[in-house]
């Protein structure tokens, strides 16, 4: 897994498409650094050419074809193109989830694959999980060939190893145990790495700092069961960051409605 001291990482090898979805839709399978391979959709805008892709990183437990992301995916698209794709250890991604660890390199490989697809400018939004992965794929990448040109982070925790709330006790039971390792494979299709992080990579919270100028959002709702509004105020506060914070949302894409979507993907495009 990644160290605190994390360095650049590059794309070995994007594959090429592997079959179309529907007219205009896009699917491929591709590479990451470490030899992964990721399941990707592409879909353009409904609008027309634009220069603009968003890609979207789901949550721990998500996948590509599961209905928040399509839905999710669908709003965006009305005024950009969008690449999703599923994690490792998600959907039909190989390998098992390092829930937050090596998932910077399946971002960079989607990333990597909106370029390649013609887009001058990408932004990236992530959601739990894949909300503390664009904040330090973010960082990671600031001022090189890989780097994004706006970041929005919705439902991310600050700090790693957070047991504050019940949600979240169930969470690393899911991760830690033997047998919370078999629900997640069998009750939710995630493939979980059973090591622990060793080194642990870097929390989110010291990601932000590095992440400017970049714009970058921080979003989460005021009835998010899993993390309380110290964590987004803590993100916020270490960098340079807006700060949205939802009335009555809860947790993550099942929770964000066509509106707030639709507003996430206009602070993208003129970010």
């Amino acid at each position: 897994m990644r160290s605190e001291e994390e360095g650049r990482f590059h794309i070995l090898d994007v594959s090429s498409l592997t079959s179309v979805h529907r007219p205009m839709t896009r699917r491929a399978m591709l590479r990451t650094e470490d030899g992964v391979r990721i399941e990707a959709v592409y879909e353009p805008c409904m609008t027309g050419a634009t220069g603009t892709a968003v890609v979207l990183a789901h949550g721990f437990t998500g996948a590509v074809d599961r209905p928040a992301v399509r839905r999710a995916a669908r709003i965006l698209a009305e005024r950009a193109a969008v690449v999703t794709f599923s994690f490792r250890g998600h959907g039909g991604s190989g390998g098992r989830s390092t829930v937050g660890d090596r998932e910077v390199l399946d971002l960079s490989a989607a990333v990597r694959w909106a370029r390649e697809l013609g887009h001058p400018r990408v932004a990236t939004v992530g959601f739990f999980m894949g909300g503390s992965v664009v904040l330090r794929h973010a960082a990671l990448e600031r001022g090189t060939g890989g780097c994004t040109d706006a970041v929005a982070s919705v439902s991310a925790p600050a700090r790693w190893y957070y047991r504050g709330t019940a949600p979240m006790r169930r969470v690393h039971w899911l991760v830690t145990r033997p047998a919370g390792r078999l629900v997640g494979r069998y009750g939710f299709g995630t493939r979980i790495e059973r090591r622990p992080w060793d080194p642990v990579p870097l929390p989110p919270v010291r990601a932000v700092p590095l992440i400017a100028p970049t714009p970058l959002l921080i979003v989460h709702g005021d009835r998010d069961a899993y993390f309380p509004l110290d964590h987004p105020r803590a993100l916020a506060a270490a960098g340079d960051a807006e700060l949205w914070l939802e009335r009555g949302m809860g947790h993550a894409e099942n929770a964000a409605d066509g509106e707030l979507l639709a507003r996430l993907r206009d602070w993208l495009l003129r970010a």
